[in-house]
């Protein structure tokens, strides 16, 4: 069977060649354990020192203000119910948006379920959630507010820094789920003005397994769990540390490769774009045209089901939304939210690049998507 064509790095990224080789010497000779005071752990501390470093430089931040995680919905569940806990005494107001991932929104859902007041702000119609409407929903008993720093379906950039001025004047926290933007476009916490950010390794170029959390100096923050006294105290458990490395060396290659690699990716997806558009009248872009990730593009494909036109394309690795409920044919929440009517909805595929897609590569996307388009329906009216 002829390998697909992968067009889902939203979902995931392959392990990059270099993460791998920085990987292997601590799953072999390098195996001890970081808190230990002999050679073995001290050469053991010493990689989580490094890439500690690595990945609070390619966010701008101090490396005391990293925090690892198994995976970036640890790191949201921490952001939230940590700061909750820790500000519970000060008010019980929570603001977040329609958009979110389940590893945002379900947290807040659980702390609504135990009494706390949530406000989830709507989003226009490309995804974008107001400054305006985040000024009119903050309160005096606001303690944190929660949006989403890129679309993880449509790829739609908040206006992050806005909004965090805006939770700072009243006196709220502000946490943004970098999953999707960490590593694709620039991110610079002092720019953005976030109090935390959560990073996900599987998303690039790193192995699934393991996250981190960016927590400004002075914070309040509570740790979910409880042990010795890792990671700030924060995240008890000894260091999974080659996980670690790989984070640490996939973040330093990020960084390497912005911003010259954005426009290579963005030069790819509008190629794509552009060749889609030449063979399926009527299809649709969701989600901002210019405000999103140089690698997604979210289509609607007219007259037919997108799940439907994935499956008949075999020769395609995409999704039709995100990774986390592809079950169903049941309308995505994200374009729901923005206003997309069900058939245009039916008809969405979410198609996103990385580094390793080529020129090649969109080119024989692109004719088979059309390709499976105009079997499906019969093609354009002549």
């Amino acid at each position: 069977m002829t390998r697909p064509i992968y067009l889902d790095y939203n979902a995931t990224t392959p392990v990059a060649p270099e993460v791998l080789e920085a990987m292997l010497p601590y799953l072999r000779e390098h195996f001890g354990n970081p808190s230990s005071g002999h050679p073995f752990g001290r050469r053991a501390q010493e990689a989580v020192t490094r890439a500690r470093a690595q990945v609070a430089a390619l966010i701008g931040a101090g490396p005391g203000e990293i925090v690892f995680t198994g995976c970036a919905t640890e790191a949201n569940n921490l952001a939230i119910l940590g700061v909750a806990e820790a500000l519970r005494g000060r008010g019980r107001h929570l603001i977040t948006s329609a958009v979110e991932h389940p590893a945002v929104a379900r947290p807040m859902a659980q702390l609504a379920a135990q009494g706390w007041d949530l406000t989830v702000l709507s989003v226009d119609e490309y995804g974008r959630v107001s400054p305006k409407d985040l000024a009119g929903a903050l309160r005096d008993d606001s303690v944190l507010v929660s949006v989403m720093h890129a679309n993880n379906e449509v790829g739609t950039v908040q206006p992050i820094a806005e909004l965090a001025a805006l939770a700072h004047a009243r006196g709220a926290l502000f946490h943004t789920d970098a999953a999707q933007s960490a590593g694709k476009i620039a991110i610079d916490i002092d720019a953005l003005g976030v109090d935390l950010l959560t990073i996900a390794g599987h998303k690039l170029y790193a192995p699934k397994g393991v996250g981190a959390l960016f927590v400004r100096v002075g914070t309040p923050i509570a740790p979910l769990q409880h042990g010795a006294g890792h990671e700030h105290g924060l995240r008890p458990g000894t260091e999974n540390v080659p996980h670690l490395v790989a984070l640490g060396v996939a973040a330093e290659l990020a960084r390497a490769r912005l911003p010259v690699g954005m426009d290579g990716l963005r030069a790819r997806r509008d190629a794509l774009h552009q060749r889609l558009t030449a063979e399926v009248p009527g299809l649709l872009l969701n989600g901002h045209p210019e405000e999103r990730l140089p690698n997604t593009l979210n289509l609607s494909f007219p007259g037919v089901s997108g799940r439907e036109l994935l499956a008949r394309t075999p020769g395609i690795a995409a999704s039709v939304g995100s990774a986390c409920h592809e079950a169903g044919d049941a309308v995505s929440g994200v374009l729901g939210a923005m206003g997309v009517s069900a058939e245009r909805a039916r008809g969405a595929v979410r198609l996103s690049l990385g580094e390793p897609t080529t020129g090649d590569e969109i080119a024989s996307a692109a004719e088979a998507l059309a390709a499976t388009w105009t079997a499906l329906t019969g093609g354009p009216a002549p």
